[in-house]
C-alpha cells in the first residue's frame, strides 16, 4: 500500500485527489490530508438546505460536494481526513481505532458510519464510494475543530426548502485533543497516525508525478472547484420564504433547479404599477447566487413592481 501525506490544504484539490485515486489508479493508498475552512456536502444533498449561505459567503468559506454520501461537516486546519482506496470488502476503520488506542482514546463505531468516544460524542463520520473493484473509505477526524464555526456553516433553514435530499444529522460531537494524557499539535498527532498506520499496513511513500498533478487539476477545474457541480448538482427542491417590509408583505416561491430559479411567484399585500407576472419572468432561469439575484434586480425598476420596497429590501426575500 502506498502512502501520501498531502500539504495542500485546497479543498477542491483535495476532493480532486479523492476521486482521481479512485477512478484512475489501481494501486491501494493510505492518504491523510486537511483542509482549510470549508463546507464539505454529500453527494444527494440539497446544499443550500444544509449550510448558512449568508454567513458562508460573508467569511469566504468555499463550499465543495465531494462523491460520496452522507452529511455536510464543516472542515479546518484541526480537523485531519483519512482516506484509504483499496479492493472491495476491506474495512479499515479499526486501524484507525487501534492507533487511537495506543493514545489512550477508546473508541468505537456507531451506526453505520461514526466512530465515538465512550459518552458517546461523535469524533468522525466515514463514508464509502465504490468504483469497479474498488473502495475509497474515507473519514474525518474531529482533533482541534473549531466547534464555533462549525455551528454557524451548518445552521441550516430546512423549512425554507423542501425536497427529497438527503438531510444532514446532527450530533453531539467532542475533538480529540481533549481527549489525550499529553497535549500534542495537530501536526504531531498527523505524523503520529502516519507512522502507525504505515506501520501496521506495510505503507510505502508515494509522491505525485506531474501527470498525476496534471489530471488532478482538470477534476478541480471542471468539477470540484465548479459551482455549477458544487450547488447545481443539488436535488431540485422548493423554496418558500416571507418577508414583512414597511410597504407591505411579500411572500415569493419558487424552485431551484440546476442551480437556478425557476417557476417564481410572488403574493402580498404590497402595491404595484406593473403586474407580477413580468417581474417573475425576468427572474426566470437567474442562478440562485446573491451577487447574480442582485445584478438581476438592480437592472430592474423594482419601484414599479414593489412600491416603496428596494432593490436591497427584495434581496433578503430571495436569499436567506
Amino acid at each position: 500500500m502506498y502512502l501520501i501525506v498531502d500539504t495542500t490544504t485546497d479543498p477542491a484539490w483535495n476532493l480532486a485527489v479523492e476521486e482521481y485515486l479512485l477512478t484512475q489508479r489501481d494501486e491501494p493508498f493510505f492518504r491523510l490530508w486537511r483542509n482549510a475552512d470549508s463546507v464539505i456536502i454529500g453527494r444527494h444533498q440539497n446544499a443550500y438546505a444544509e449550510i448558512d449561505l449568508s454567513y458562508v459567503e460573508r467569511e469566504r468559506i468555499p463550499v465543495v460536494r465531494r462523491m460520496t454520501g452522507g452529511g455536510a461537516v464543516f472542515h479546518d486546519l484541526g480537523n485531519v481526513n483519512y482516506s484509504f482506496f483499496d479492493l472491495k470488502d476491506r474495512v479499515f476503520t479499526e486501524v484507525i481505532l487501534d492507533a487511537l488506542r495506543a493514545l489512550g482514546v477508546d473508541g468505537r463505531c456507531s451506526g453505520r458510519n461514526d466512530l465515538v468516544l465512550e459518552d458517546g460524542r461523535k469524533f468522525s463520520g466515514t463514508a464509502v464510494c465504490k468504483h469497479g473493484s474498488r473502495v475509497l473509505e474515507h473519514g474525518t477526524l474531529l482533533f482541534d475543530a473549531s466547534f464555533d464555526r462549525l455551528g454557524r456553516a451548518l445552521k441550516p433553514r430546512p423549512e425554507k426548502f423542501q425536497g427529497k435530499a438527503v438531510q444532514s444529522v446532527r450530533s453531539r460531537v467532542a475533538n480529540l485533543s481533549g481527549r489525550l494524557a499529553t497535549p500534542i499539535s495537530v501536526e504531531a498527532f498527523m505524523g503520529y497516525l502516519t507512522d502507525s498506520i504505515a506501520a501496521a499496513l506495510g505503507c510505502t511513500p508515494y509522491a505525485f508525478t506531474e501527470d498525476d498533478q496534471a489530471a488532478i487539476a482538470r477534476l478541480r477545474d471542471e468539477r470540484f472547484g465548479n459551482p455549477a457541480w458544487n450547488f447545481g448538482a443539488s436535488p431540485a427542491c422548493r423554496f418558500t420564504n416571507v418577508r414583512k417590509f414597511p410597504a407591505g408583505l411579500v411572500e415569493a416561491h419558487f424552485e431551484l433547479r440546476d442551480g437556478r430559479i425557476s417557476g417564481l411567484q410572488v403574493f402580498g399585500d404590497y402595491f404595484f404599477t406593473r403586474p407580477t407576472e413580468e417581474f417573475c419572468a425576468r427572474l426566470e432561469g437567474c442562478p440562485y447566487d446573491r451577487k447574480a439575484i442582485a445584478d438581476r434586480l438592480a437592472r430592474e425598476t423594482v419601484g414599479e413592481y414593489f412600491s416603496g420596497i428596494s432593490p436591497e429590501e427584495l434581496l433578503t426575500l430571495f436569499y436567506l
